[in-house]
C-alpha cells in the first residue's frame, strides 16, 4: 500500500472523520432544537472533535492543485442563522485569544454561531472530500484539515467551549427568577 492509505486508513484518522460527520450532522439538524440540548451535546461532541483531531498523524500535503470547497457561502448563512437564532441572547461573548487583541484595550465581541458555523465550513469541506474515496485526495483533505487545525479551528474550538460552558452553567436574570418559583 501506497504511504498516503496508509495514514488516511490509520485508526486515529478514520475516528476523526467519524467524529467530524458527526458534528456536522449534528449542525445540520440544529433548527429547533432547544437550547439546552443542543448546548449540552455540544459540549460533549467539541472535546471529542479536538481530541480526534489532535491526534491525526503528520503528513503533508501530495497534490499540487487546491482542494473543492463544499460549503457555499449560502449553505454557510443558513447554518449560522439557524444557530444564531437558537442560542438567541447567549450567541456573543468576549474572546480574549483574539489576534487583534494585542492592539486593543477591550476585549473583541465573538459570536458561538459564527464561531461553530466556521468550524462546520471546514469540517464538512473535509468530510466531503474525504469521501471522493480517491486516495491522493483523502490524503491531502486530511493534511489540509489538520494543518487549519493548528492554525485556526482548533483554538476556535476550545474559545467556543468556553462560551458554551458559560451558557450551560451560568444563570442569567430570567432563569434565576424561575429558580424563586
Amino acid at each position: 500500500m501506497k504511504k498516503e492509505s496508509q495514514i488516511i486508513f490509520e485508526r486515529n484518522s478514520v475516528e476523526f472523520v467519524t467524529v467530524a460527520a458527526e458534528y456536522c450532522a449534528f449542525i445540520e439538524r440544529s433548527e429547533g432544537q432547544k437550547r439546552a440540548d443542543f448546548v449540552d451535546t455540544l459540549l460533549k461532541i467539541l472535546p471529542l472533535l479536538y481530541i480526534k483531531a489532535s491526534m491525526l498523524p503528520e503528513c503533508e500535503v501530495m497534490g499540487e492543485g487546491s482542494l473543492e470547497a463544499f460549503v457555499t457561502e449560502d449553505d454557510y448563512e443558513v447554518i449560522r442563522i439557524n444557530l444564531q437564532e437558537l442560542l438567541a441572547d447567549r450567541d456573543d461573548y468576549l474572546d480574549v485569544f483574539v489576534e487583534d487583541m494585542k492592539y486593543s484595550d477591550t476585549p473583541i465581541r465573538k459570536s458561538i454561531a459564527e464561531d461553530l458555523t466556521d468550524i462546520y465550513q471546514v469540517i464538512k469541506d473535509f468530510v466531503c472530500q474525504f469521501r471522493s474515496g480517491l486516495n491522493e485526495t483523502m490524503h491531502d483533505a486530511l493534511a489540509q484539515c489538520r494543518e487549519h487545525f493548528m492554525e485556526y479551528w482548533g483554538q476556535t474550538l476550545v474559545n467556543t467551549m468556553r462560551a458554551l460552558h458559560e451558557v450551560k452553567y451560568s444563570k442569567t436574570d430570567d432563569e434565576e427568577e424561575q429558580y424563586d418559583d
